[in-house]
């Protein structure tokens, strides 16, 4: 699954921030909770990962419902 998301800066008189948002899509996917701890780790300039400080013992998997459809003749 891939969802495009942009890269935010915020510049203040001091400081900078940047901030990545998740879709809401990947966020669901991923089970991610409110404020839970997660790590970035650069790979090279193209690749980052983040790594789940506390991964949840078990990643929910949504089965697919197959719609069956009976054709009558």
């Amino acid at each position: 699954m891939g969802c495009k998301t942009k890269v935010q800066q915020i510049k203040r008189k001091n400081s900078e921030q940047w901030y990545l948002n998740f879709p809401a899509q990947v966020a669901q996917a991923m089970d991610f909770s409110r404020g839970e701890v997660v790590e970035w780790h650069v790979e090279d300039r193209a690749t980052m990962a983040l790594k789940r400080m506390e991964p949840p013992s078990v990643l929910k998997k949504k089965r697919r419902t197959v719609s069956s459809k009976s054709s009558k003749k």
